[in-house]
């Protein structure tokens, strides 16, 4: 295992791409650094993911820019992580008047945001390089309930602000964008957007392609169920959480398979680890023997996959709401598993 905790050995700058999908939808990737997308009606903009800072937002602004001078209306968190969220106050010059979110996202937000931005800060100093421009956490504007007719689309302050039967959809002007909550799996409050008229999936983190699939506050066995909703789409692109944008039927497939080997293999081997009574380090050898040779050369392995093994390991012996990562957990967490 790298020495280095987390990615802090990791500060080469990554080759951007920004890539048109079809005629309204755009991928904003970066080898294996978080994607963000972007959807381009007549009258209005959406970007998917806010990216980790303000400064880092600039970068994404300006690609826009390049190609449209609409304003950017809306801002959809995928889920509540701080490398993809505290971007968001950047496009509030652009235009941007609603941030919308799960009330899942919301809750974690309130349950364990400081505690996750400090983490992340800590885990990823390149991404963060700019955040003296992050004024606080970012909180959704509009929030998306979770399915029922009755459910309601509410503001931060918990005040009604619509009502909608369990998805939004968006009019940018000539493409409508529907937000829905799938199911849990990275997250339990993730969303994704989809644009059904040209079969674009914006997936947030519960798809990856060929990059490391962070699980630290997954719901393990639930995800699998969700890939299949989303499998169940159809979609002809989707932009993933991390890796490559994938065009084509069949490799939107292999974005969900690869996504699904990593869920169960880590999972499976955390229950074998649990039920045999091992301990951390001792799982994480375990964890190894079968995730090493399928995914141990793609990007962000080795940050990942202690965080992952923690996790599916504390969900095997039943702990299913994800413990809360502090800066302090995540460095006694490495410590333990580097020791000897």
């Amino acid at each position: 295992m790298s020495k280095a905790f987390a990615s802090q050995a990791d500060l080469s700058d990554k080759k951007i791409s920004f890539t048109q999908l079809s005629k309204h939808c755009w991928a904003y990737t970066a080898e294996g650094d978080p994607n963000s997308g972007v959807i381009i009606g007549e009258r209005f903009i959406m970007v998917s993911d806010a990216t980790a800072t303000p400064a880092l937002a600039q970068d994404l602004i300006a690609k826009i820019r390049s190609v449209s001078s609409l304003p950017i209306k809306y801002v959809l968190l995928t889920h509540y992580h701080a490398v993809r969220v505290l971007g968001a106050y950047a496009y509030a010059a652009e235009g941007a008047t609603e941030i919308i979110a799960s009330q899942g996202t919301l809750e974690l937000i309130q349950e364990r945001g400081a505690q996750d931005m400090q983490s992340e800060m800590e885990r990823f100093p390149r991404l963060f390089r700019g955040a003296e421009s992050v004024p606080g956490l970012t909180w959704p504007t509009m929030v998306v309930g979770g399915g029922s007719p009755t459910e309601m689309v509410r503001g931060a302050d918990g005040r009604a602000r619509g009502e909608v039967p369990g998805k939004l959809s968006i009019n940018l002007g000539g493409v409508v964008v529907q937000i829905w909550h799938p199911g849990p799996g990275h997250t339990r409050g993730d969303t994704i957007a989809w644009v059904e008229e040209e079969k674009v999936l914006f997936s947030g983190d519960l798809v990856e392609y060929e990059a490391g699939v962070y699980t630290g506050d997954a719901q393990l066995a639930e995800w699998p169920a969700t890939l299949e909703a989303l499998r169940a789409l159809k979609a002809e692109a989707i932009v993933p959480g991390r890796g490559e944008a994938m065009q084509g039927r069949a490799n939107v497939e292999k974005a969900l398979d690869y996504t699904l080997r990593w869920v169960t293999t880590l999972f499976q081997a955390g229950k074998e680890a649990a039920a045999a009574g091992m301990d951390l380090k001792a799982a994480m050898a375990h964890t190894r023997k079968a995730m090493d040779p399928v995914f141990g050369h793609v990007f962000i392995y080795e940050h990942c996959l202690p965080f992952d093994v923690s996790r599916a390991y504390d969900e095997a012996k039943g702990i299913k709401n994800p413990r809360i990562w502090t800066a302090a957990r995540d460095q006694e967490m490495w410590a333990a598993l580097q020791a000897g």
